[in-house]
């Protein structure tokens, strides 16, 4: 009697975790910070709760630039700016050669009004009769521009702005002076140049200068109502001698060109506002992180760390699948060059390909071994060379592929499932001599590959064999990794683990759904979901953007959609307009939770592949199976440009069961009829 009471005891306790997790999944209250403005921007109006700080960072082809700004809680200001010059480099070759000078406001050339001094960095104190600068509000869209005034007396508002230059290595402050008076006021900014010059024996090529300096300095008598412009630049240069002319308004409109550029294709058109508005910030940071490098156009994560380098989980896994959605075509050749850099490391020994190609394509990372890098390739090149559509590119890409998904098999143990070193962590938390999430991007891969292969009209029995070889890693992996962990019918991590790890997302994005219900609750139950997202490990502090955002998007293609929205409205409000904005981050602890750009395109892909659904599966053909939220009527992506074609897609509700796809090709319009939750192959 003893032992039976025992035995329904422990089962409860068995059972007790899903239950009580799911009595206790309720998301925090948020309050937002800022605000989205009609202009698409996002906006912090002053208004108490202070102090706060925050950063953000914005890139160009030869520059980023890294904004940590904030006010204490007496409402003073500090903006302190680190300029990253990724294509200055210093010797030895390594990641983070890169050149990169920090200036606070305390550098700044003075300014004057009616002959007294405005002071911008407060916090530094205040001689008597200098001005106080008062900062009003504070907006993102691609440029960080803040609004301020003097006060005792209020003389001008002051508009700021701080955005890269699009093509060259410099960065740009400038200030518009209104006068808020009916007389006239005096306003000057003192010229500056400050030069740096970095160590001749240790630069690359020749020594680098760093040069902060004024523009358009000098005196002016502005008019009551009227303004005036001043100008501050940060730019990096080997030839200090010539001349530099800084036109900011120029610069200014470059950038607003090519922020609307990023904007412009792939529109995301759905009745919240909220993800709206989060989709196009996710595609400004995830495109506009592009560095014009010796070797080509070469994303980079950022974060002043990483850049003119590429890694196999962020540039081949992440972000350029996403490329192929964007229509940006600066985006799609890096990744472009990204793959080929990567196949230059094919060997006939099939010795791991680095895991990153850092100092503009002269070096090498593989610090931590084979972290599944090939795996990772091959997933995403194969998704890209589908999605985009050319052939010409696909028969570049398809040895590459060929040659991951070979050296992959190679890495079988005796249970079926592939070996590697580490996974993308690379050591941060264990992973095991086989890990959950190499196996299934390689799955993956053999399905986008088979798929391809047909299109580029390889042998079928190489198509074949790819596709026998999945269904039997898609066993291999419930046998091996599929178990209860913490109560739940989900995966273990790799082959002793025993504690819920976030990456069991993984074979949801992949289409393994068989442990979806158990697998859905452990990621929404309190051992892993936190304030911030997914936690790496359950009852860790450490999060990771990343599997997160893959989390979301394998549960929109689990079907589980309304539960998906739930988390994913909470993470984009708390992300665009919570206490740090506007990006999905990095990590943290780790990183401070650095604005990493392949994130971004992580973000993207939530919705491209998870809320409609789209699975690659030719030059001009692709699976759609849409995921309409309750309450709304229709939801759109406009202005694709994938699978060779420009087009929109629209998903709209008939009743109950049936949705509308609707394609509209110039004036050419295709319809289907499909079941909520049904898949229709489509074909442009």
């Amino acid at each position: 009697m003893k032992a039976n009471v025992c035995k329904v005891f422990l089962g409860l306790v068995f059972l007790l975790p899903c239950r009580l997790y799911a009595q206790q999944s309720a998301l925090p209250k948020q309050t937002d910070r800022w605000a989205i403005q009609p202009d698409g921007s996002i906006k912090w109006t002053i208004n108490g709760r202070l102090p706060h700080t925050d950063h953000i960072e914005m890139s160009g082809e030869k520059v980023s630039v890294w904004v940590q700004y904030g006010l204490d809680s007496a409402g003073r200001s500090s903006v302190l700016r680190t300029v990253v010059f990724p294509t200055f480099r210093m010797l030895p070759d390594g990641t983070r050669t890169h050149i990169d000078y920090s200036f606070q406001d305390s550098g700044l050339p003075r300014f004057y009004i009616n002959n007294r001094q405005l002071k911008t960095d407060l916090a530094n104190g205040k001689k008597s009769g200098d001005l106080s600068y008062n900062i009003k509000s504070i907006s993102h869209k691609g440029i960080m521009r803040i609004e301020a005034t003097t006060s005792n007396p209020a003389l001008v508002k002051i508009e700021r702005s701080i955005f890269p230059s699009v093509d060259k290595p410099m960065a740009i402050e400038k200030f518009v002076f209104t006068n808020i008076t009916d007389k006239p006021v005096t306003i000057s900014m003192e010229y500056l140049r400050h030069e740096v010059r970095t160590d001749s024996l240790k630069s690359k090529v020749r020594p680098h200068s760093i040069i902060m300096g004024s523009a358009n300095s000098g005196s002016r008598i502005v008019q009551a109502g009227e303004h005036t412009t001043f100008a501050v630049y940060y730019l990096a240069t080997d030839f200090p001698g010539q001349p530099i002319t800084v036109n900011a308004d120029a610069e200014e409109k470059a950038r607003e060109n090519r922020v609307n550029t990023i904007l412009l294709p792939l529109q995301l058109k759905t009745p919240d506002t909220l993800l709206n508005t989060a989709f196009a910030f996710a595609k400004i940071r995830g495109t506009e992180s592009i560095y014009k490098t010796k070797a080509g156009y070469l994303h980079g994560p950022g974060g002043l760390a990483y850049y003119a380098a590429i890694w196999a989980n962020d540039q081949a896994e992440y972000i350029s699948p996403f490329f192929a959605f964007s229509g940006d075509s600066i985006g799609n050749l890096s990744a472009m060059t990204c793959y080929r850099l990567f196949s230059r490391y094919m060997n006939p020994e099939y010795k791991p390909i680095p895991s990153s190609i850092v100092a503009e394509g002269d070096a090498v990372w593989k610090g931590a071994g084979d972290r599944g890098d090939q795996a990772m390739i091959a997933y995403g090149a194969s998704r890209y060379a589908l999605t985009y559509g050319r052939p010409d590119s696909a028969k570049v890409l398809w040895p590459l592929i060929t040659w991951c998904l070979e050296y992959s098999h190679r890495k079988l143990n005796d249970q079926g499932v592939i070996t590697s070193d580490h996974d993308e962590l690379e050591g941060r938390f264990p992973s095991g001599k086989a890990n959950l999430s190499t196996n299934s991007l390689y799955y993956d891969a053999l399905i986008s590959a088979a798929y391809l292969g047909k299109q580029l009209h390889q042998p079928k029995a190489q198509t074949d064999e790819y596709l026998k070889q999945a269904a039997t890693l898609k066993s291999n992996i419930e046998k091996y990794f599929g178990t209860t962990i913490e109560g739940f019918k989900t995966y273990k991590y790799y082959e002793t683990n025993d504690v819920l790890r976030a990456w069991i997302c993984l074979p949801l994005t992949m289409g393994i759904l068989d442990r979806s219900e158990g697998t859905i609750q452990a990621l929404f139950s309190p051992r892993l979901w936190t304030a911030d997202g997914l936690a790496t490990e359950a009852g860790k502090e450490t999060f990771w953007d990343r599997s997160t955002l893959y989390a979301l998007r394998g549960v929109l293609q689990a079907g589980k959609t309304e539960k998906a929205m739930e988390y994913l409205r909470y993470y984009s409000r708390r992300r665009l307009l919570g206490e740090h904005v506007p990006y999905p981050v990095e990590a943290y602890p780790e990183g401070n939770q650095r604005h990493l750009s392949a994130e971004s395109g992580l973000y993207c892909r939530i919705f491209t592949e998870g809320l409609f659904g789209m699975r690659p599966t030719g030059f001009n053909s692709f699976n759609c199976t849409p995921r309409l939220p309750n309450g709304w009527n229709e939801m759109a992506l406009n202005n694709i440009h994938s699978f060779g074609h420009v087009f929109n897609l629209k998903i709209s509700r008939v009743n109950k069961e049936k949705l509308n796809i609707t394609i509209t090709e110039g004036s050419k319009t295709i319809k289907y009829k499909v079941n909520d939750g049904g898949t229709q192959a489509v074909t442009l």
